[in-house]
């Protein structure tokens, strides 16, 4: 997955998860000014260690980490070091809907820096295969 570090205020730094290409961190610059009390090298740690706890996170029926299924689309790490998780889910009905969004709050907590985090469950877009890597394609055996 490509992750982004984009200013999106001067609050906060958002970690994108677009597609399955990169799978570190890169930093996007834009013109606007921003003033973050987090320095780069700290948001780049935060951002690796963040997406390596995800990387423990697996659907019980499913034998590839959450991460590589691409069922993370968004972490916002703030300047107060609180970390915003949007994911989402294969389905709707999910039997793993109730204790997924748990295992992954408490996965990036466990990050060494990392304040508050809170998950948020989104369904727009909608999961579909194309979000997963080679490595999840690999596991599954879906190629």
């Amino acid at each position: 997955m490509t992750d982004t570090v984009e200013a999106k205020n001067p609050e906060a730094k958002s970690l994108e998860l677009k597609t399955p290409e990169l799978k570190t961190p890169e930093l996007k610059t834009s013109n606007m000014e921003t003033h973050s009390a987090l320095p780069p090298e700290e948001t780049e740690r935060l951002g690796t260690e963040i997406v390596a706890a995800l990387k423990t996170v697996f659907d019980p029926e499913i034998p590839a980490d959450i991460y590589e299924l691409g069922l993370i689309y968004k972490v916002d790490i703030k300047d107060d070091r609180t970390v915003d998780v949007e994911m989402t889910l294969t389905t709707p009905n999910c039997p793993a809907a109730g204790e997924l969004p748990t295992m992954v709050e408490n996965a990036v907590a466990s990050v060494a820096g990392v304040g508050i985090v809170n998950v948020n469950l989104v369904w727009d877009p909608a999961w579909t295969p194309d979000r997963m890597t080679d490595e999840a394609r690999l596991v599954l055996n879906m190629w």
